[in-house]
């Protein structure tokens, strides 16, 4: 270690940049964790933004020739200087990271401007069209945008408000399904997993900050290829969370792959944050099974010798005590007390006509009871105990748990008279009315990907594909069970592909008048096949008939928008019907919002002078809730009041504004735009 530092301390002194660049990988390389997932972090991503335009000091990468399918160039260059020539504009630029920086000129429409995610940005929106049918609803919002810098802007606007984030990951196949940092992600790269768990990370560690730690939700889906990976960085971000991992059937028919068994399941990570937990819920018949914790209607009477950790009496003299009941093994006499540590069962001389029971486990050793006899005894007052079949000392006794007697309290399950042994007669639940919590295996007719993804999305958008949708339904379900009780959640979906996370949320608030709201980010990826073709064809991305194949314009906006109308693209009324948990003709929509925007990024100076207020206001909208007006233009008359905020650019218009504010039910939050260093005193702070 010293030897290394000595030779970073030279290479400091010969070049301080490079020196310092080196000084902090070795940092990092130094701080890894002996134990746990170590994993490369690889350099900082980047993103081309295609259809910016090039401005000066702009980061830009060179194209390959039209007509090419050959990879651009990597070398960054910083542009110095853009020139206007009679034939077209050119571009003087500086090369980056270079020990000789070279300078050239390009072509402008040769260069695609470059983001890397250690740069500092200025992230903007602008609309790109809407859907309305909801009235007064939140409006659901998708985001064209890389999806690491769309989260950072979320911090502004919802940082700690998220309720539910649900997202779909890459699977990390090695079948191009993804990119690190512009290239493909190929089965024979050598760095496949660490490139892919680097990409999570970062994004998973600017989710963190979306997320309410006092009561929200976070699902990842992914299947055999980088499960185990992705279950220790997840421990490893979220430590604070309670985390279980469910096998979703998502193919009965198992896809069979030779050498390998069939792969029919993947499988969902439930994290879960501060008091959030999995609703009970009302569930049809595939989810109840006749043993374990689901039940089939019946109240659940369990056992009241303790089973599970520390059973035995060692350790626990308070729970070993005797039960009396006759001899018959009809009723229960009394309840003993604890004979203390070392005492003999067999000395204990039960009352005139009973016999004593005892916890005693299946192995013959003494066991413990669940409750103390205090306790015991209030349970068997209130009819809450039962003798089960009589077996001398062993003769089970039966209680119900805590959960259960408030079922009864609560008018779930009705008193309906008493056994011979004083227990209570319950009525029992009809299959409408069962409300419980399923296991971690979940075998769902309704979660098939094919007949419920595919092809539900088929008939969405009848000419347009998209590879592997999830089921709608499996999404519905795996929301329900953290939203059932929150009416006006916010949901995240920054991996949204073909926009079902907002599918389903729609569907949730159909079910219960709710007004969720869903954000939804992915990119505008066009597939490597149709890449390739465009190349030959002399396209470039950020070019018209080039962006019109990406996700976002082709799949996500247009599926979204036909679930809403119940049209096709092409105007047409969607054939068939939802099923299942609420079932009617696709072709009613939804009466839902939803508005599609571009992620802008904003040079510092049109920031500054108040030229990308126009960009900046949808921010300010959706941090005020995506409800209503928005207030796209700086106001004339210094201030303006929306449905749910307010606005104020000339603070001598602060009187009025604030009279405008206060006359207002609905306000949630007022932004003061302004470059007055002395606004906080103005205002008596």
């Amino acid at each position: 270690m010293s030897r290394l530092t000595d030779l970073i301390a030279t290479a400091k002194a010969k070049d301080p940049a490079f020196g310092a660049e080196l000084e902090n990988e070795f940092k990092v390389l130094s701080a890894r964790r002996a134990f746990g997932l170590n994993f490369e972090r690889h350099r900082p991503e980047s993103v081309e933004l295609s259809g910016r335009p090039v401005r000066k000091g702009d980061k830009v990468r060179v194209l390959p020739p039209r007509g090419s399918n050959a990879k651009g160039e990597e070398q960054l260059w910083k542009v110095l200087s853009i020139k206007t020539t009679s034939s077209a504009k050119r571009v003087e630029a500086e090369m980056l990271n270079a020990a000789n920086a070279e300078r050239r000129s390009f072509p402008v429409e040769d260069l695609i401007v470059v983001a890397e995610f250690s740069d500092y940005i200025y992230p903007g929106l602008v609309s790109t069209g809407k859907v309305e049918r909801g009235g007064d609803k939140p409006f659901h919002t998708v985001i064209n945008s890389e999806n690491f810098h769309a989260l950072e802007a979320l911090t502004f606007t919802h940082r700690g408000k998220i309720d539910l984030i649900y997202i779909d990951p890459p699977y990390n196949t090695g079948a191009r399904d993804w990119k690190y940092n512009n290239d493909y992600v190929e089965a024979e790269d050598l760095y496949r997993h660490s490139k892919w768990l680097a990409m999570m990370e970062r994004r998973l560690k600017v989710a963190k900050e979306l997320l309410n730690p006092e009561d929200s939700a976070l699902i990842v889906t992914i299947d055999e290829k980088e499960y185990l990976r992705l279950g220790l960085l997840l421990e490893q971000i979220f430590p604070e969370a309670r985390m279980q991992m469910v096998s979703v059937s998502i193919n009965p028919a198992a896809v069979a792959r030779a050498g390998y068994f069939g792969r029919s399941d993947e499988y969902y990570f439930f994290l879960m944050f501060g008091r959030t937990g999995v609703r009970p819920m009302q569930l049809s018949d595939e989810w109840i099974t006749t043993k374990g914790r689901t039940h089939t209607g019946d109240i659940r009477w369990d056992l009241l010798r303790r089973s599970g950790s520390s059973p035995t009496r060692d350790g626990h003299p308070e729970t070993f005590y005797p039960f009396f009941i006759t001899k018959d093994g009809k009723r229960v006499h009394s309840v003993g007390e604890p004979i203390g540590v070392g005492a003999s069962r067999e000395d204990t001389i039960p009352p005139k006509g009973t016999i004593a029971v005892w916890p005693i486990r299946q192995n013959g050793s003494e066991g413990r009871w669940r409750l103390k006899p205090s306790t015991v005894r209030e349970v068997l007052a209130a009819g809450c105990l039962r003798i089960g079949e009589l077996k001398g000392e062993t003769t089970p006794i039966y209680c119900l748990a805590e959960g259960e007697r408030k079922k009864i309290e609560n008018g779930t399950y009705k008193v309906q008279g008493r056994r011979d042994d004083g227990s209570l007669i319950t009525s029992t639940l009809e299959i409408t009315e069962r409300v419980t919590v399923p296991g971690t295996q979940w075998r769902i007719g309704s979660h098939d990907a094919t007949q419920y993804g595919t092809r539900l999305l088929l008939k969405l958008m009848p000419d347009r594909k998209f590879p592997f949708p999830k089921s709608l339904f499996a999404v519905e379900d795996a929301l329900r069970f953290f939203l059932i009780k929150k009416p006006n959640a916010t949901v995240l979906d920054f991996f949204s592909g073909s926009g079902t996370t907002t599918h389903a949320v729609m569907r949730l608030n159909r079910q219960d008048d709710g007004r969720r709201q869903c954000i939804s980010i992915t990119n505008n990826e066009v597939a490597a096949d149709e890449q390739a073709e465009l190349r030959i064809a002399g396209l470039r991305p950020g070019e018209g008939d080039w962006e019109k194949w990406g996700i976002c314009d082709y799949i996500t906006k247009p599926r979204i928008a036909a679930a809403i109308t119940g049209k096709t693209p092409e105007g047409k009324p969607i054939e068939g019907d939802y099923k299942f948990t609420d079932e009617f003709p696709m072709a009613e929509g939804f009466e839902e919002n939803a508005e599609f925007f571009t992620l802008t990024y904003e040079t510092p100076v049109a920031v500054s002078h108040d030229r990308a207020f126009a960009r900046i206001a949808p921010l300010l909208w959706m941090r005020a809730g995506s409800q209503g007006r928005r207030i796209d233009n700086l106001p004339k008359q210094g201030w303006d009041v929306a449905d749910t905020y307010g606005l104020l650019v000339d603070l001598d218009k602060a009187a009025s504004f604030a009279k405008k504010m206060r006359a207002s039910r609905t306000i949630r939050i007022a932004f003061i735009v302004t470059d007055d260093e002395s606004w906080p005193r103005k205002f008596g702070q």
